[in-house]
């Protein structure tokens, strides 16, 4: 229960609505679309109020935690003692939300995520009201006099379908796997520059597609999880490997590279996203990675290597200098290895031989690009002006791929 998204509601000058919830429906699969679909003037009502707190995001998402916790304390202990990070995943979630509520595919599938992924917070069915009273709560009290009944009838019908669609997602899942594995770290190897892989097995079968990405809980810092992609296609020994960048002040990453040793335990989370090479319709392909962005990337062309080498890959490597082009060693000698693989490394502030140049530009330069499937992982302005760059040069929008900018793979710097 950490991104909860939730419909206003009152002010605390009002009385506490009822949230419904739907009841879970057990099975298989994907959560089934949802029935109840949002109108027009419905999803124009709750953008609109959303922009009037979208100001004060910061002091409202303080307030929603506070009064969640002096409400419903018994919630308190599923979150880690500092709530800065957590206060953060709440609005990007909102603003996700939002920004899918048009689009009732995607915004199941998103939620059927985010169901999964709760559950190794302990989130469970009976959390959801509880969030979404004062999660109401909180956007009807920042959003002050333009709060209305229409408008709180909107985010409630929005909350009971977001509901729904994870505790349905959770229901499902918890059917066929548990909510967190235990891990063993069975081997770490520092790679410069802040940078260590760091590879795991598992203590249960740990099933994911090359390209998702897994939250990791450390013994060092409980209740606090961070993304990281695995670096590999699954292996028949069950390991992973994750490539962690010390980000400073970060605690979760300094204490996977600086102090994570051979024997440490670690939990991982569920595997998510959809940046798999199913994903792909067209036999050539285009993979695009800045820093340690190369770690679901390098899965993705180990899994295109497992079905035969059947795509033609083009891998483009981006750093700011010849030093920081990480992996790139090791990506060449996979290339020898496979003759369908072709890699080009770029820097764009130093002088050195070679390709110079931030990755757009160089994309710019040898495409086009409009036959491809693209998969982009790295920074986000990279992945945003790549982006930008592949579909102004004829590259459809839905044959770009990449996690979602929420993802730490795509926002460390």
């Amino acid at each position: 229960m950490r991104f909860w998204i939730s419909r206003p509601g009152n002010t605390s000058a009002l009385p506490s609505p009822e949230v419904p919830v739907p009841a879970p429906v057990v099975g298989t699969g994907e959560p089934e679309p949802v029935e109840a679909a949002l109108s027009d003037h419905e999803i124009d009502l709750i953008r609109a109020s959303l922009s009037v707190v979208e100001p004060l995001a910061g002091e409202m998402t303080v307030y929603f935690y506070a009064i969640l916790f002096a409400r419903h304390p018994e919630v308190r202990p599923m979150f880690p003692p500092g709530m800065d990070a957590q206060r953060g995943r709440l609005l990007r979630a909102l603003l996700r939300i939002v920004d899918l509520v048009d689009d009732p595919g995607s915004l199941v599938r998103f939620c059927g995520h985010l169901g999964r992924d709760h559950r190794k917070f302990g989130t469970l069915a009976a959390h959801f009201p509880a969030v979404g009273e004062c999660l109401l709560a909180s956007l009807a009290r920042y959003a002050g006099p333009a709060w209305t009944t229409d408008i709180a009838a909107a985010w409630t019908k929005a909350y009971g379908t977001v509901a729904g669609v994870m505790i349905s997602a959770a229901e499902q899942d918890a059917a066929v796997r548990p909510a967190v594995w235990p891990a063993t770290v069975v081997h770490r190897v520092p790679r410069g520059h802040g940078i260590a892989e760091i590879t795991v097995r598992p203590d249960m079968p740990y099933e994911y597609s090359a390209g998702q990405y897994v939250s990791v809980e450390t013994p060092w810092w409980p209740k606090q999880w961070r993304y990281y992609s695995a670096a590999n296609a699954p292996r028949e020994d069950g390991t992973l490997t994750f490539h962690v960048r010390a980000v400073p002040g970060g605690s979760v990453s300094e204490a996977l590279v600086h102090r994570a040793v051979v024997g440490d335990e670690l939990r991982l989370g569920p595997p998510m996203g959809d940046m798999v090479l199913d994903a792909a319709v067209h036999r050539e392909l285009l993979f695009v990675a800045g820093g340690t962005g190369l770690a679901p990337i390098r899965a993705l062309i180990e899994e295109v290597a497992r079905r035969g080498g059947r795509h033609q890959v083009d891998l483009f490597l981006g750093a700011r200098t010849g030093d920081e082009l990480y992996g790139v060693d090791d990506m060449l000698r996979m290339s020898q290895r496979h003759h369908w693989l072709t890699i080009r490394g770029a820097v764009s502030h130093e002088h050195i031989p070679g390709i110079r140049g931030s990755l757009p530009e160089v994309l710019a330069e040898y495409g086009p690009w409009y036959q491809h499937d693209v998969f982009l992982s790295g920074p986000v302005q990279m992945v945003v002006s790549a982006g930008e760059t592949l579909t102004l040069g004829g590259t459809l929008p839905e044959r770009i791929h990449h996690d979602p900018f929420e993802t730490p793979v795509l926002s460390t710097p």
